[in-house]
């Protein structure tokens, strides 16, 4: 397994076989994506307020093969936020907003990155024939792209900005053009990702600094519909905000590197902009697994890299060096 220690400091270890409580399934981990809240734990120790108070097994995007109970050698997608049940919350259906909640790697909970695990058994997804256990990992991210366009209420033929351009953002790309979006415009700082975002649909891709020009966007009428921002900057939610059309909706996805965020207030105020935050996703699973069964949603060329659990410790600083897309570490 791998342990983080605290910032940068994450190490592989040996670790005893999990006991498997009623109601749960031993799973055996065979892919665990690196996602930009791991990167936060690995480089800060923490996002926002959250804090490493113990050493913790990171990884919340995981996969792997039942090895017991109904689901023993069936490949299956984890479900790595365990709600209460019980909640308001989780009783209204928004079981992400649980004030009780479980989320794998983060801090109270040990995540994906150990070759057994024992979860609830409810919260595991089989996976179709022809997806990979890196597939299956890539089906959280895309829960999460999923419940932020469902927070964008976007309607066939709207203009579609999404500025960040990593993993979540570019299958934030693919689901507007699925979903009948009229025009999608990319905006990142990263050439490589730029032109992932052309690969994957975009029809107007553009750098930081053409995308901060409020001229830039009245080529496109009074502008962009919905902005996607999931880059967590507040460049990026300066740029929603000039690039969004008066009236508009702006869905903050992005995680931020401080506690605080800002934005321009006059100018959003001006145009009566609606902001919306995304936290984690619903559910989304079997939504996620039929658009890739059905190929609407590419997720398997968006992992560039999988890397040993051996090499945990240089997957982690490749990744936060963001040189490519989606980092895997591979446990068998």
């Amino acid at each position: 397994m791998a342990m983080l220690h605290g910032v940068g400091d994450v190490r592989v270890e040996e670790a005893p076989e999990p006991e498997v409580p009623e109601g749960h399934t031993l799973v055996r981990v065979t892919d665990v994506g690196l996602c930009g809240s791991d990167l936060h734990w690995f480089g800060e120790g923490g996002i926002g307020d959250a804090t490493l108070t113990r050493p913790t097994i990171p990884g919340h995007e995981f996969a792997g093969v039942g090895a017991s109970g109904d689901l023993d050698g069936v490949p299956v997608a984890v479900d790595p936020a365990i709600p209460c049940g019980r909640c308001e919350m989780c009783e209204a259906g928004h079981r992400n907003l649980c004030v009780r909640i479980q989320f794998a790697g983060h801090s109270t909970l040990d995540g994906g990155m150990a070759e057994l695990i024992a979860w609830p058994t409810h919260l595991l997804h089989p996976l179709p024939d022809g997806l990979t256990g890196a597939d299956g990992a890539m089906l959280e991210p895309l829960g999460v792209a999923l419940h932020a366009w469902d927070l964008a209420h976007s309607r066939v033929g709207d203009t579609i900005a999404v500025v960040g351009c990593g993993p979540i953002g570019l299958l934030a790309i693919q689901l507007a053009k699925a979903a009948g979006a009229g025009r999608v415009i990319a905006v990142e700082p990263r050439e490589h990702r730029r032109e992932a975002a052309a690969r994957y649909g975009a029809d107007v891709v553009l750098d930081v600094e053409e995308a901060q020009e409020s001229a830039t966007w009245k080529q496109w009428g009074l502008g962009a519909d919905v902005v996607m921002e999931i880059a967590g900057t507040d460049t990026a939610i300066d740029i929603a905000v000039t690039a969004v059309r008066p009236g508009g909706r702006v869905v903050l996805a992005g995680i931020p590197d401080d506690e605080r965020s800002s934005f321009p207030a006059h100018v959003a105020r001006r145009k009566g902009l609606t902001f919306t935050m995304v936290r984690r996703m619903k559910e989304m699973y079997p939504r996620s697994i039929r658009l890739v069964e059905q190929g609407l949603i590419d997720v398997r060329s968006v992992v560039t890299e999988r890397a040993p659990l051996d090499d945990v410790a240089g997957a982690f600083t490749r990744a936060t060096a963001r040189t490519g897309l989606k980092t895997v570490i591979g446990l068998a």
